[in-house]
């Protein structure tokens, strides 16, 4: 995923959910401060070409699913969904996070050599400056859903989970296999019930794009649209 493919999506994210772009700028500068002058990870290491992928979401359905994960390739798990699958005894290759739940984990893997895909937007700034000081930088990517510079990156995506899919297929990844995915979570609030409207549209996307039919979506592609922008 290029910046110039993936901008006019970015757009209609924006206007959908009212942010303005200058606070994920801002939130983007911010966290290339904080690595300035940091060697970090580069996520080409992960070595995903050709990989079947597990991408964990923190739904209900994870520990049902653990099994899944644990027999894929690699494993990059959104936020807390790192921390039930360790529990089952399911390694994780990289954790892709905003730092809105677990940041303790973030910063405990960057200490014993995973690496942590760490997000900044407008609305997480403190939490940026809060975590990613602690964090062993050689271990850290940074990323943004803005224009990317020389410091912070861009793969696509807007949701932890999605971003992580969007993240494999950017490596080459040859299969993405979803588990602890819950579209209908009934648990979570209307905004991130939205939120999880876009990812699905995301992900249709993304199957789209590479050509896969990706089994989280079975019996639900009549009722999703493609995001405004994409191609």
């Amino acid at each position: 995923m290029d910046f110039q493919t993936w901008e006019p999506v970015y757009d209609g994210l924006l206007a959908a959910f009212g942010y303005p772009r200058e606070g994920d700028e801002q939130a983007r500068d911010r966290l290339g401060e904080l690595v300035s002058g940091e060697t970090t990870y580069s996520p080409a290491d992960l070595a995903l070409d050709g990989a079947t992928v597990a991408v964990a979401g923190a739904g209900p359905s994870l520990e049902d699913d653990a099994h899944r994960a644990a027999d894929a390739d690699a494993v990059l798990a959104a936020s807390t969904a790192v921390d039930r699958l360790r529990e089952r005894g399911v390694t994780v290759d990289a954790m892709v996070t905003d730092l809105d739940k677990n940041p303790e984990t973030g910063r405990a893997l960057t200490e014993s050599g995973t690496p942590v895909f760490v997000h900044a937007h407008g609305d997480n700034v403190p939490a940026v400056e809060t975590h990613v000081p602690d964090y062993d930088p050689a271990f850290v990517v940074p990323t943004t859903q803005a224009a990317p510079t020389d410091r912070v990156y861009n793969f696509g995506g807007f949701t932890d989970g999605d971003r992580a899919a969007f993240t494999a297929d950017h490596f080459g990844a040859d299969e993405l296999r979803f588990v602890g995915w819950d579209f209908d979570d009934p648990t979570v609030s209307p905004e991130k019930l939205e939120k999880l409207r876009w990812a699905e549209r995301l992900l249709y996307w993304l199957e789209r794009r590479r050509g896969e039919r990706f089994g989280v979506l079975d019996g639900r592609r009549d009722d999703i649209s493609l995001p405004d922008g994409a191609d």
